[in-house]
């Protein structure tokens, strides 16, 4: 079958009342942590890939990749989504978002339209025998990108619409959308901008000896729309190919003043630590300054982070990974008041083996983290952790 053949349409089950958004929707006491996905339940051997947002209504929305085959990134893969309506303590029925029908369906990057209250889910795909190597090489097809739309609160998504001829240039091979929530502006002369962080890989040069699977062709980009994400363009292209910061997965969060803070992995390059980061001042069209370590989390192993800027007064800029740097483990929370300042650990949430993460605000008093953990390795299932007051 093709790759859009099928895709299912969420209906979700409520199992709790509407719960009140705001501070009174805070209640310490009612839960702590839930597991929305458990590895080997519901049809899937892994989910890996967390992502999340919160509606205008107040629901919560934890997109995964459901993958068939077991926890590699090529095969049989779903984009998969439960929902829940009481903060993230329990969770309505899995629901499939775009199936892949043999091939892969990835990266969902979730953001909440600030202008209509839609959801929209931007996400990639491939050949479901394609790896990145062979991607990256020009061996498989390069990947395509998608876009779907949910206007009733997430129970619905349209079918995916292809936008790689607007998302990427040409010679671009993998791509990458985050992976985590995406981002809405809401301050200054482009608010109701939507921006997606993603990565790519380019093709080497004409008469070049690489192959194009080399780190070093790794780079960062951002995904814009100015219409709710019924088009798109690129904005700002990091192309520089030199091999010392070679940007990965990224995420993006608004600063009190309206700048765009990105964070991303950083993949073998000669530059120290694994963490870089880059400031917009345009809402993405371009970068302040290029990608450059980020010191203060030089000791997070590689592996893929999220940021998430909370807004209420003096609110700090939150960063969540593991913090072992031999290991994916430990996933901890850190905090700035000030990026430039570097950031500081706030909350390590165990000793666990722990990998992907993705924050997201649940109401004012409440920030959550979707993340993937468990006993013997990291990705036996994906928990929710409510931090109160964070």
């Amino acid at each position: 079958m093709t790759l859009l053949s099928r895709t299912l349409l969420a209906t979700a089950v409520f199992l709790t009342p509407f719960a009140a958004v705001g501070p009174a929707a805070a209640s310490p006491g009612r839960c702590t942590s839930s597991v929305p996905y458990v590895s080997g339940e519901g049809g899937y051997a892994s989910y890996r890939i967390p992502a999340a947002v919160t509606t205008r209504r107040g629901t919560l929305l934890a997109f995964a990749e459901g993958r068939r085959d077991g926890p590699g990134d090529t095969g049989d893969i779903d984009i998969v989504l439960r929902r829940s309506t009481d903060g993230g303590c329990t969770w309505g029925p899995l629901t499939v978002v775009a199936a892949g029908d043999g091939h892969t369906r990835g990266n969902p990057a979730p953001v909440v339209d600030p202008r209509t209250g839609a959801v929209v889910l931007v996400s990639c795909a491939n050949e479901g025998t394609a790896t990145e190597a062979e991607i990256m090489s020009g061996q498989a097809p390069p990947r395509r990108v998608y876009v779907q739309h949910s206007w009733d609160d997430g129970e619905r998504f349209s079918r995916p619409r292809d936008i790689t001829a607007e998302a990427a240039l040409p010679g671009w091979r993998w791509y990458a959308t985050g992976p985590g929530h995406a981002l809405a502006l809401t301050r200054g002369p482009h608010a109701g901008r939507l921006l997606v962080p993603a990565n790519h890989s380019a093709a080497p040069p004409a008469g070049s000896p690489d192959t194009g699977r080399e780190w070093r062709y790794y780079g960062g980009h951002a995904l814009l729309s100015d219409d709710g994400g019924r088009t798109w363009r690129l904005g700002f292209v990091d192309a520089d190919y030199d091999g010392t910061v070679n940007v990965n997965e990224s995420s993006a969060a608004e600063l009190p003043d309206g700048r765009v803070y990105l964070s991303a992995r950083e993949q073998g390059g000669r530059a120290p630590g694994n963490r870089v980061d880059a400031v917009s001042a345009d809402g993405g069209e371009t970068l302040v300054r290029p990608y450059t370590p980020q010191p203060t989390l030089a000791g997070v192993p590689i592996v893929q982070g999220s940021i998430l800027q909370r807004s209420y007064p003096g609110a700090p800029l939150l960063f969540s990974g593991p913090s072992d740097p031999t290991a994916r483990r430990a996933l901890t929370v850190w905090r700035a008041d000030d990026p430039a300042d570097g950031f500081t650990p706030a909350v390590t949430l165990s000793s666990k083996p722990a990998a992907y993460s993705d924050l997201v605000r649940v109401n004012a008093l409440t920030t959550g983290v979707l993340y993937e953990t468990g006993t013997a390795g990291p990705y036996e299932t994906i928990e929710f952790r409510r931090l109160e007051g964070l």
